[in-house]
């Protein structure tokens, strides 16, 4: 394959990715394949255009990791906030059906409410809080933080694994310490599948 022939190739493989404009490829079209000067040019601009191109990426990508990390920050600062409300026993809390404020929280006067934590019986600890929790009426928005209070072993472990947005998410703090006990639908349903298929054997081993 000649020089000027792979050229074409590359030019336009550039355009169909969008890294060069199709015009490009219609002036090296009108181009003669005898004509260094004028492939030399054209061989210059495209290199300038992908340089522009990979700049304007990096560019993007930067923005896009400033714009997270600036995110990352105020997440931070607000859980920070949060654990020295906890630490002081007050905390304002909100209906997240309404969003309306529910008034301030006196964590201090609640916490010791929180059941034990139970890891031979993760799931009745969990609905035993919940049940609290909708009887004394805590706010849901800091269940989180009330229920971390008591996690001891693995579930103390998988809390400060998780990123501060979702350690303030009740619902995703359970989901990943059931998870780790693997007590999941998921792993019920694996369980269940194994004992019956131990169940079957022991029946045509018995039979």
């Amino acid at each position: 394959m000649r020089k000027d022939e792979i050229k074409r190739y590359v030019l336009e493989y550039l355009v169909d990715e969008s890294i060069l404009p199709s015009t490009v490829l219609e002036t090296a079209i009108t181009v003669p394949t005898d004509n260094t000067f004028e492939l030399k040019r054209l061989e210059m601009e495209m290199n300038k255009e992908i340089r522009l191109k990979e700049m304007e990426r990096e560019r993007e990508r930067e923005e896009r990791e400033r714009e997270m990390q600036m995110q990352r920050e105020e997440k931070a600062r607000e859980h920070e906030f949060r654990l020295k409300q906890l630490e002081l026993g007050v905390i304002k809390g909100s209906d997240p059906k309404t969003g309306l404020d529910t008034g301030v929280f006196d964590v201090s006067k609640h916490v010791k409410f929180v059941p034990k934590f139970q890891e031979d019986n993760v799931e009745k600890f969990f609905n035993h809080f919940e049940k609290l929790g909708e009887q004394l009426k805590w706010p849901r928005d800091i269940w989180s933080i009330l229920i971390q209070s008591n996690f001891t072993g693995k579930a103390q472990e998988v809390y400060s694994a998780l990123s501060i947005e979702d350690s303030m998410d009740y619902d995703k703090v359970k989901k990943a310490i059931l998870q780790a006990y693997e007590l999941v639908p998921e792993a019920y349903r694996q369980k269940f599948r194994k004992y019956r298929k131990a169940d079957t054997q022991t029946s045509h081993i018995a039979s």
